[in-house]
């Protein structure tokens, strides 16, 4: 059987249900990065076990949460050791704007996965970008890279976009599947 560690840092909730979604499709496990940025040391184990591991944060500011890069600075202990080579990777994020530099969260996660010697996995979903295209639709923001999702800065964890919950299932699933084959399940 395949291992997925869905490893991530909600400031709001609004991530977390994005990260619940991730985890649903690649029937995973989920490691919430605490307040102070930190995991315990099972939960590295986890990590350490796992065939794939899917990074998921908020964009702030351009960027993952200080929550997330502090835990991103901690995995140097793995990668010295090349604990995480040749496993497969992918990444979520969510934030306000629809674009809201997403884009720059998926490419830290990205090089943190080439810096562990990873192979990375993208969405492998169409974008839903005609002119009958609806809000809720899956990949309505039209990311490859990895999932992204868009909440209203002044929507609760509770109004979260059901197509983008949809786009990340899909994505666990994608990436659970792409471990398996990689695994040679």
């Amino acid at each position: 059987m395949t291992k997925v560690a869905v490893v991530f840092h909600s400031g709001y909730g609004h991530t977390v249900k994005q990260a619940e979604a991730v985890a649903q499709g690649a029937k995973g496990e989920l490691i919430a990065i605490d307040a102070e940025g930190n995991i315990t040391e099972a939960q590295w184990a986890s990590l350490s076990a796992a065939d794939a591991i899917i990074f998921g944060s908020p964009t702030y500011m351009g960027t993952v949460s200080w929550q997330f890069k502090k835990f991103a600075d901690a995995s140097s202990k793995p990668w010295f050791s090349q604990q995480w080579k040749d496993k497969i990777f992918g990444g979520f994020t969510n934030s306000a704007t629809m674009n809201g530099d997403k884009h720059s969260t998926l490419h830290y996660f990205f090089t943190l996965a080439m810096q562990h010697s990873g192979v990375w996995v993208g969405t492998g979903l169409m974008p839903s970008n005609n002119k009958a295209a609806q809000r809720d639709d899956v990949n309505y923001v039209g990311s490859f890279v990895g999932a992204m999702m868009q909440t209203p800065s002044d929507a609760s964890p509770d109004e979260v976009n059901g197509g983008d919950l949809e786009t990340a299932r899909l994505y666990g699933a994608r990436v659970a599947q792409v471990a398996s084959k990689f695994k040679g399940n």
